[in-house]
């Protein structure tokens, strides 16, 4: 069987910069600016993986995103220790919680906000008192 390994998740947006403008004033996400095909290219290093932001264009035909929780890719999941500070923090920044943190069994914590375009995005703490 051959060998995979992670390479991206793509993301469409109607303002590309200001989803990556999201992601890092609440992830510390590094943005990566390119070209391609003579067109600006929005890249973002999130937790040491790849997402691209493709420009979505007003009269594209592109659907609207669904509301969480649906079938098929559901959320992000990104992993903190002290889950209570960072959710603190978060909120500080502007986040908009749709799950606060929330002991799911012993040592597990979790909490959802909601990123641009309805991006669901869970926020674990495996290490939790």
């Amino acid at each position: 069987m051959a060998t995979f390994t992670f390479d991206h998740v793509h993301l469409r947006s109607p303002d590309p910069e200001a989803t990556a403008a999201f992601y890092e004033k609440m992830f510390g996400a590094e943005i990566i600016r390119t070209e391609q095909g003579g067109k600006p290219r929005l890249d973002m290093n999130l937790c040491g993986q790849m997402f691209f932001i493709a420009p979505v264009a007003q009269d594209s035909e592109v659907g609207a995103p669904p509301a969480s929780p649906y079938q098929g890719l559901d959320h992000v999941g990104l992993t903190v220790d002290g889950i209570d500070s960072v959710v603190a923090d978060l909120k500080i920044k502007g986040a908009d919680f749709t799950m606060e943190p929330t002991t799911i069994r012993p040592g597990v914590r979790i909490a959802f906000l909601s990123g641009p375009e309805g991006v669901a995005i869970e926020i674990v703490d495996r290490n939790a008192q």
